[in-house]
């Protein structure tokens, strides 16, 4: 998944029809200061970063005059907040508040369904409003055939006692909110707070856009603008990283091939099934195996982005072994992970006999892929070996084969 920084979110918002502050982007003291020269107003300054609660991190500054705005980016600029670089602030004018409301659209996992989140009770985490104010959110699911008419979008507001011609512009807004959700495949839209200033004007203060990442390929537009792993990084991308995006992105229709570099680590990592791979990563580190990367491959990729996604986990330094599991696989062709796998193999002049590969697949065609992986040298396993014990025969032969302090 990918989240857009807010300037970008901010723009989208705007050409939906949401009212958004005044704003602009700096990337020095001088450039905040000029522009919060141009908005005419006291400012907000905020470090824009793909994270969440800033303010808590001390990530968002105010100031009364241009020349205290610079002062305030300055503070910013260049310090890391939760392992993310500031290289840019947002300035925009620092709103006239009467009341703070809190507005999301995200979707329920175990529904399956896109679900709305209001309160008339902004400016606090989601988690405190639900623990702490249950009866003053509403949440509501939507049936995606039916969208959002107008009149749900008020009576959503109704239920929280909006009235009058501010529930007229509520549900106006929300209407124009999931209308965005919807066209740029997003999987979170937050708005906290949404402000309704002291004119009665509802503006998005904050806004907060993430989206499916496997929707990019129909959206050119967001290129750009997505910070793409940074939903599921804890950090911005290692450059080993971005190759990898870039070799899941290569086809966009067919399986995945996912990827994130772990500091140290001798062990490459190539595994499947979400729980599955779990398992196997723990079990390694556990039997004193180094897992190099995590990744996660699946949804029957074509051969290509098998041999790409193996040849990245093979390129990190220092990684001198491969270990590659499924449990079963239900749509996965095992043969074609095989032929990736072998290729890459070959084309990096590898040996395994020299270089520990382990191999435990089973599933869609893995007799074809046993006597692939025989006949390249791979030692291979079936179902016959349960994922601990393919685990536990990966230690071992990087062990025989590069000692117990992990040299020959």
């Amino acid at each position: 998944m990918g989240r857009l920084l807010e300037h970008h979110s901010k723009q989208l918002f705007k050409e939906m029809g949401i009212a958004v502050p005044s704003y602009e982007v700096a990337t020095s003291e001088d450039e905040a200061q000029e522009a919060a020269r141009r908005i005419g107003k006291p400012v907000v300054i905020k470090a824009l970063v793909p994270v969440g609660k800033r303010g808590k991190a001390g990530a968002i500054k105010f100031a009364d005059t241009p020349q205290e705005a610079a002062l305030r980016a300055g503070e910013l600029l260049g310090i890391t907040v939760r392992h993310f670089p500031v290289e840019k602030v947002l300035v925009e004018e620092k709103l006239d508040v009467a009341q703070e409301w809190y507005l999301s659209i995200t979707y329920d996992k175990n529904k399956q369904l896109p679900v709305i989140i209001a309160s008339t009770r902004g400016g606090v985490d989601v988690e405190e409003l639900s623990r702490s104010y249950p009866a003053e959110m509403v949440i509501h699911q939507v049936d995606p055939f039916e969208g959002l008419p107008g009149f749900r979008a008020r009576e959503i507001w109704a239920d929280l006692g909006v009235g009058g011609k501010l529930l007229g512009a509520a549900g106006a807004l929300l209407s124009k909110l999931y209308a965005t959700f919807d066209r740029y495949d997003a999987y979170l839209l937050e708005v906290n707070p949404l402000v309704v200033t002291t004119g009665g004007e509802l503006v998005a203060a904050a806004a907060v856009m993430s989206v499916d990442d496997s929707a990019m390929y129909r959206q050119p537009r967001l290129a750009d603008m997505v910070q793409l792993g940074s939903e599921r990084a804890w950090r911005p991308l290692t450059e080993l990283e971005k190759k990898m995006v870039e070799v899941n992105e290569s086809d966009p229709y067919r399986g995945t091939a996912r990827y994130t570099e772990m500091p140290g680590g001798d062990i490459g990592f190539m595994c499947g099934g979400g729980g599955g791979s779990l398992l196997c990563f723990d079990t390694l580190v556990s039997l004193g195996g180094r897992p190099a990367n995590y990744s996660e491959v699946g949804g029957n990729p074509p051969e290509a982005k098998v041999y790409g996604l193996t040849k990245g986990i093979l390129s990190k330094p220092g990684v001198k072994g491969l270990f590659v599991a499924h449990n079963i696989t239900n749509n996965t062709q095992v043969d074609v992970l095989a032929r990736g796998i072998i290729r890459a193999l070959e084309e990096l002049n590898i040996n395994p006999a020299t270089f520990p590969v382990v191999v435990r697949e089973a599933g869609v065609n893995d007799a074809i892929a046993r006597e692939l992986f025989t006949a390249a040298g791979v030692e291979y396993y079936g179902d016959e070996v349960t994922l601990t014990e393919a685990c536990a025969r990966m230690v071992a032969r990087m062990k025989e084969v590069y000692g117990e302090g992990g040299q020959p």
